[in-house]
């Protein structure tokens, strides 16, 4: 992984302004050159000038060791070896300025003026320098030197450090560049990571709440019948015992249809947990495959339970019948075939508000009625007052109080209305209006 910005910022480690100490160790070498080669320059330029050789020496390095702040202040080193420029001195400051002024965060008009100064001043120096020597007889060559020897200098003083320092400094930039995408780029990653992990975690939490819902309705149903017929084969084990024998029958039956549903689910379960686990240190691909095994693994747990439809409806309130509830249903429309999940949910609603009757109103005539609609299917299930206030607790049956927000939860689900609450007559509704689509 890249460095971050502000674990750059924290690399600064070096005095004053330079980033490292190998940066001030380079730039106090350099400064040292200069001054000595300006300090050996002065002396002549003392001579010529007519002044103390010292003080040339003392000018020499003052000048020289000013590329000490070539990275603070890299105009001003330029400026001062243009100034020196006369005094036929500070050629490696020249230079060294030229190249850090041309690599630096400066304006390129900037770059442009002083080269333009320097180039100038380089050329003219020369030029009068050259002319000296060939008057005193020093040079015996023609006059089409005098040019070529100021060209050629000032181009091979001025124009590689900025070359060269313009393209360091075009390289430095796309670094920079480079790593301030990369960090957004990890910066991007770590947030798809944060929203891969929320996925995961609501597609853990709904898979929890369908498993927790099938659960709830394929025990408490069945068991609720079986609860009921138990307390009838109590009381009349005495008095009626072909009617105990048919109670402990229905019995059986409703257990032995539980566990077959309970081995299904059961079944789904583990093959939705022998899924490969990858391991939790791969960042983002391992939490990204999370999210989708999970929400896969709900769709393949919804397929692989073979859920029931409205065909079996007859049945179920048949059962509901045999334990003694006075129950009738009504069928409008023409009847049809859904989608599985809407036909699942409609018979588990039914499912759900008859075990509430057998739970809360024991004893009740109920009314389920379905209506086959052109785009939806309808249904309802109404039962009466209970004939006796105490018979609704007569059998013990506890209630978890999650069978009418199972029911809400699967028919909004599907974009469905679902409406429950007590009638005036002292009863209780639950209806439901599911899109057929």
């Amino acid at each position: 992984m890249t460095t971050t910005g502000e674990e750059h910022a924290r690399a600064l480690t070096g005095p004053w302004w330079w980033a490292r100490w190998r940066s001030a160790v380079l730039d106090g070498g350099l400064a040292l050159l200069s001054a000595v080669e300006c300090a050996a320059e002065g002396v002549p330029f003392a001579r010529e000038a007519g002044v103390p050789v010292s003080v040339g020496v003392l000018f020499g390095l003052i000048a020289g060791a000013v590329l000490l702040v070539r990275r603070k202040w890299p105009v001003a080193v330029v400026l001062v070896a243009i100034a020196v420029t006369p005094a036929e001195m500070g050629f490696l400051m020249g230079v060294v300025g030229l190249y850090t002024l041309a690599s630096c965060e400066v304006p390129r008009r900037v770059i442009g003026a002083l080269s333009g100064m320097s180039l100038l001043g380089t050329a003219v120096v020369t030029f009068v320098r050259v002319r000296q020597d060939m008057a005193r007889g020093d040079l015996t060559l023609g006059d089409w030197f005098l040019p070529f020897a100021a060209v050629t200098t000032s181009l091979g003083l001025t124009a590689p450090p900025v070359l060269l320092g313009l393209y360091v400094g075009a390289r430095r930039r796309l670094m920079e560049s480079l790593r301030e995408r990369a960090d957004s780029l990890e910066r991007e990653l770590q947030l798809l990571a944060e929203r891969a992990e929320e996925r995961a975690e609501w597609a853990r939490n709904e898979e929890r709440t369908r498993i927790a819902r099938e659960m709830h309705d394929v025990v408490a149903h069945r068991v609720s019948l079986m609860v009921v017929h138990a307390a009838a084969l109590q009381a009349v084990a005495r008095k009626d015992p072909e009617k105990a024998v048919r109670n402990a029958a229905l019995v059986g039956d409703m257990g032995r249809q539980a566990l077959t549903e309970l081995r299904e689910m059961l079944g789904v379960l583990r093959a939705g947990g022998d899924a490969v686990r990858r391991p939790s240190g791969v960042p983002l691909a391992a939490v990204g495959e999370a999210a989708e095994a999970a929400a896969s693994r709900a769709a393949v747990a919804s397929e692989a339970v073979e859920g029931p439809c409205l065909s079996e409806l007859e049945e179920l309130v048949g059962q509901s019948a045999a334990a003694g509830m006075v129950v009738d249903l009504s069928v409008e429309g023409e009847v049809r075939s859904y989608p599985a999940e809407v036909e699942q949910t409609a018979y588990r609603v039914v499912q759900e508000a008859l075990t509430n009757v057998h739970k809360h109103a024991a004893g009740a005539k109920t009314h389920v009625r379905l209506a086959h609609r052109v785009s939806e299917i309808a249904m309802q299930v109404e039962n009466e007052p209970p004939p006796e206030p105490a018979s609704a607790s007569a059998a013990g049956l506890p209630s978890g109080g999650n069978g009418l927000v199972g029911m809400r939860e699967r028919v909004v689900a599907l974009g469905g209305v679902f409406v429950s609450g007590p009638t005036d007559a002292g009863g209780f509704r639950v209806s439901a209006v599911i899109p057929a689509a």
